[in-house]
């Protein structure tokens, strides 16, 4: 028997209800299926570190999470510290500082789970946005000088090297290439931003030559945002930067039924330094200590981690466990329309997980 072992960073917010609903999820699933075990460290880093150690994680943080073979992160940001020192002191370190430059977010409608947009069904909204994650508009890059004077001037600089853009593009056409219509998208802003953007839109060119079986095309940004809206089944893998990536994927999870429902793989696709996996939906302290944040989709980020660690087996039974909790729909947390409980949540998908005979 395989055990791997897990790093659980519950973080702020409803991070620790919904990471905790994915460890029982992630037991039951190892009970289940016998063939693998977890070794689950639970790491109380955050918001409140923050405040009792002036540090969102400790110095050795990085050296301590080597040890692990995936990260199952929940959120970092509390009303009470600025974004940026949230942002920068726990995810984009360890997403940097593991070179986890490859951020994997699906979008499509669960079994019973309606989109916003009218008529919208499965077979025209299953998309894989594939973002940059380690330099581009969130590089760091930049400074502020004349600070708090009428003249201040404050510069963010984006970052895009070659080989930053080449490894992401190529990892997306070789994700494209896993999917059945083997078509990408490449999303940029090279009409106004005439440098990084036009690199982008270059080194596609130059890569798409050795992919001749994937079909591509191209569009701005802004264009994309209606594209999503009123064309869904033109879409299939989408590459983009840093920043436009983020965004979109925020408007996919909504289109797709709720920021609840998504996941999210933060790779190092080498397997120089351990993954991290976590949900997209953030701290949200509005439900905090309500007992009704959706872990849906700390479940299909625990699917992705353990597809990522040679799970897959386990992955398709939790997914599939998912979609029958989903089509049933007795048993839906407030965002998507019920009146479950995160425990009740939970408690039906190890139900549905133990009684599958798949």
């Amino acid at each position: 028997m395989k055990t791997h072992r897990i790093a659980a960073v519950p973080g702020d917010g409803i991070g620790p209800d919904v990471i905790g609903a994915g460890l029982e999820v992630l037991s039951a699933l190892a009970g289940r299926d016998g063939g693998f075990a977890l070794d689950v460290e639970t790491l109380p880093w955050g918001s409140g570190y923050y405040r009792a150690h002036g540090r969102m994680m400790p110095t050795d943080g990085l050296d301590t999470l080597k040890r692990f073979d995936a990260i199952y992160f929940g959120s970092a940001g509390s009303p009470e510290v600025p974004d940026h020192i949230t942002l920068w002191g726990l995810r984009l370190a360890i997403c940097q500082g593991f070179d986890q430059y490859a951020n994997v977010r699906p979008a499509r409608l669960l079994p019973g789970i309606a989109s916003p947009l009218a008529g919208v069904g499965p077979n025209r909204l299953d998309w894989v946005i594939v973002r940059e994650n380690t330099e581009g508009e969130y590089s760091g890059a930049g400074g502020r000088v004349h600070r708090g004077l009428p003249e201040e001037v404050a510069a963010e600089v984006s970052v895009f090297t070659r080989t930053g853009v080449t490894r992401i593009q190529r990892f997306a056409f070789e994700l494209a290439r896993t999917r059945p219509r083997k078509l990408l998208t490449l999303v940029t802003k090279s009409n106004a931003q005439r440098h990084g953007m036009v690199l982008w839109d270059e080194v596609f060119e130059d890569v798409s030559g050795d992919y001749p079986d994937i079909k591509t095309d191209k569009i701005l940004v802004d264009a994309m945002t209606a594209r999503m809206v009123l064309q869904p089944e033109s879409i299939d893998t989408v590459v983009a930067t840093n920043l436009h990536a983020d965004i979109l994927s925020d408007l996919a999870a909504a289109l797709s039924g709720g920021m609840g429902l998504a996941p999210t793989a933060n790779l190092n696709p080498p397997g120089d330094h351990p993954s991290m996996f976590e949900p997209i939906h953030g701290s949200a302290f509005d439900l905090v200590g309500k007992g009704i944040a959706n872990p849906i989709g700390a479940f299909w980020t625990a699917a992705l981690m353990l597809e990522h660690l040679g799970e897959g087996g386990a992955a398709d039974r939790l997914m599939t466990a998912l979609g029958r909790v989903t089509a049933a729909g007795e048993t839906l947390p407030p965002d998507l329309g019920g009146r479950a409980t995160t425990r009740e949540v939970t408690g039906a998908v190890i139900a549905a997980i133990q009684a599958s005979n798949d």
